[in-house]
């Protein structure tokens, strides 16, 4: 349940920045660059933070470094960013279903969902990479 909990935690916060990130990238950086390199230029900001963050809340939960917790916590995390996006996506940006989960095949979602899932590891990398 722990694990769980740092999961939803982590998710959300992450979520929060991204979205800030997110809104500088589309406002500032989209206009002067193409939506790809705008991406790549957003995207090692939002996974320092999320390295930062995911060591965070592993510690503000006492999460225990076994494989099961650090997945728990990532498969959690995972969701909840997806559906927290897909969300964002449906009512404020009324955009159908289909059409967010087309824009994960394209260059800046791919890039985009390769960040999403290197977020959902870092629980087990980091716990992995104490033991080391």
């Amino acid at each position: 349940m722990r694990a769980a909990a740092a999961g939803l935690v982590y998710a959300v916060l992450v979520f929060g920045v991204g979205f800030v990130l997110g809104t500088i990238r589309v406002l500032i950086l989209v206009p002067r660059m193409p939506a790809t390199l705008a991406v790549l230029v957003e995207t090692p900001a939002i996974l320092a933070v999320s390295w930062w963050l995911s060591s965070w809340c592993s510690a503000r939960f006492g999460l225990e470094r076994s494989t099961s917790a650090r997945l728990t916590m990532g498969i959690a995390a995972f969701t909840v960013l997806m559906l927290e996006e897909l969300t964002l996506s449906v009512v404020l940006f009324a955009r159908p279903v289909g059409a967010y989960l087309s824009s994960l095949v394209t260059v800046p979602g791919a890039i985009g969902l390769a960040a999403q899932v290197a977020f959902a590891f870092f629980p087990l990398l980091q716990a992995r990479r104490r033991r080391a």
